[in-house]
């Protein structure tokens, strides 16, 4: 090979070391800035209010079926645990997974909805706006309506679960009662079974009575025979 040939040679493997190096340095770059992105969703995930789904998949209310799957698809890729390391994935993962749940389901997703528009008509009444003021528009507004919306749903779960529980209550005292009547039951069928089982020894304890004699009155005569001889 000619010495130039061999220069032009060498140039082009420094060249392509380099451009190597500078690959290998951007990947790392992107691994990193990636890494750092999934860590701050998982975060933001785990630190939203659990009770609104909306917050959770990070999505305003009213959006559509489709736009709920979108987000869920591109959120969950992007934090699936078998794509970071980070310990904290399958827990915000799950709770990706329950948010879209609630949402896709109408009774669940009108329930929250519910819950929503009742936290800003009690924020109108309270500040006494009306349905024009410019003060809804603002993202101050905004703010305070995600907090009266925490403590709307909060409510409603603290009485959702007073509920449940006096249910169990009810159920457990139905049960107990129907317990105890079954109880009840078969100590009356053991009684039954029991006067049933003596009603012979009664008719002849009775009819010792009639002809005079007294219970016992033949053991007795036993006692007394004597053996002749």
């Amino acid at each position: 090979m000619a010495d130039d040939d061999q220069d032009i040679f060498d140039s082009l493997e420094r060249e392509a070391s380099e451009f190597t190096k500078v690959c290998h340095l951007f990947v790392l770059l992107c691994d990193s800035a990636n890494a750092q992105f999934q860590d701050a969703e998982i975060d933001r995930i785990r630190k939203a209010f659990s009770l609104d789904s909306y917050a959770v998949l990070d999505l305003q209310p009213g959006v559509a079926e489709k736009d709920i799957k979108m987000q869920y698809r591109k959120k969950s890729l992007l934090i699936h645990p078998d794509k970071t390391k980070n310990p904290a994935a399958p827990d915000a993962f799950d709770r990706l997974a329950k948010a879209q749940t609630a949402l896709l389901d109408e009774k669940q997703r009108t329930y929250l909805d519910e819950c929503i528009a009742d936290a800003r008509r009690l924020l109108i009444r309270e500040h006494k706006y009306n349905l024009d003021s410019p003060e809804l528009k603002t993202e101050e507004f905004k703010v305070e309506w995600r907090a009266k919306t925490i403590h709307v749903l909060l409510e409603e779960e603290a009485r959702r679960r007073r509920q449940a529980k006096a249910r169990l209550q009810e159920e457990g005292r139905e049960a107990r009662k129907e317990e105890e009547e079954l109880d009840a039951r078969k100590r009356k069928r053991d009684n039954d079974k029991a006067w049933e089982e003596s009603r012979e020894e009664r008719i002849g304890t009775w009819r010792d009575f009639q002809k005079g004699r007294k219970p016992g009155d033949e053991k007795k005569k036993k006692k007394k025979m004597k053996v002749l001889g």
